[in-house]
């Protein structure tokens, strides 16, 4: 499923308002304040999810290393809090934990394939479920499809960053997200760069040095946690099914306290990079995760506690 096309008039407006300096003091992240997303009956994906990626293009090993990491870090625990498990706990405990056998997820990466443009470099979406299966994802698994910065796929930048889908038949699912540094950083990579609309501020110094990979970071984030808690179309979704917004697909630019329209929110800063994030991850990395898990974005709504998943 795709991000919905309200993600991208959102982030216009984030953008298009007013902008102050984006100075971190101490990390605060949104709880889900309530259940809001409604439960469809369907599956989720709980226990253990193997991981396979397939890396569609020319991908730097310091890339590579970045967005394993991550993965990585959504499973280990051994991370200065606040930390991305601590993110992937919050999902579990307001949306997993709720329903089927209540199994927290545990995420293992079992595979890695490189495709050197097997399909050329201009994908319709229809091939990313191709590439999905050539990654060979194990049953309750999930694919996870990359895309190298000089690929061009159906209305990425335009209505979207990423998606997510499954092949029910064999009972796993895919996620597909893309570099966009090249094509639209603007879109997919704010806030580590200048909006392409409205204020033209100095953008936030991305904590590991390539924006591309950090946007990418946070659009897998998006679509992991849109992916585990409605995995086939009918888990936890709000509106219609065939453009739903999901876990963390509704508000869009929220990553720390005081966030609002413009205002990523408050965030930690390495003093000797200068660089923003919200959470530790495995192997030393820091990282931007979305803030908010719930669908709920309405003026005004500005406390906040700590990242806190009991």
């Amino acid at each position: 499923m795709a991000l919905p096309r309200t993600f991208f008039a959102l982030l216009f407006l984030l953008i298009t308002l007013t902008n102050p300096s984006m100075g971190a003091r101490m990390l605060d992240l949104w709880k889900p304040d309530a259940q809001l997303l409604t439960y469809h009956q369907g599956a989720v994906l709980q226990g253990s999810i193997p991981v396979s990626v397939l890396w569609y293009g020319t991908f730097l090993s310091s890339q590579k290393s970045i967005i394993l990491d991550f993965i990585q870090s959504l499973a280990s625990s051994q991370q200065q809090t606040p930390s991305v498990s601590q993110w992937m706990d919050m999902i579990y405990n307001f949306y997993l934990s709720k329903v089927g056998n209540g199994a927290r997820p545990q995420v293992l990466l079992v595979n890695q394939v490189d495709d050197a443009y097997s399909l050329g470099k201009s994908l319709s979406a229809n091939q990313i479920s191709q590439l999905a299966a050539k990654g060979q994802p194990q049953n309750g698994g999930i694919a996870l499809v990359l895309t190298a910065d000089d690929v061009m796929v159906d209305d990425f930048c335009s209505t979207r960053c990423g998606m997510h889908g499954s092949n029910p038949t064999y009972s796993w699912t895919f996620i597909w997200v893309g570099n966009s540094a090249t094509q639209c950083p603007g879109h997919c990579a704010w806030p580590f760069n200048q909006p392409v609309n409205g204020p033209q501020g100095n953008p936030l110094k991305a904590p590991n040095g390539d924006i591309g990979c950090e946007g990418m970071v946070i659009n897998i984030g998006i679509m992991f946690a849109s992916t585990v808690t409605n995995p086939y179309g009918n888990g936890y979704y709000q509106g219609q099914q065939d453009a739903p917004l999901e876990a963390a697909t509704a508000c869009p630019g929220y990553y720390g306290q005081g966030a609002f329209p413009g205002y990523a929110g408050q965030l930690l800063m390495d003093p000797a990079s200068g660089a923003s994030y919200n959470a530790y991850g495995a192997n030393g990395r820091k990282y931007l995760v979305p803030a908010r898990i719930q669908i709920l974005c309405r003026a005004g709504r500005s406390s906040a506690q700590d990242l806190d998943p009991s």
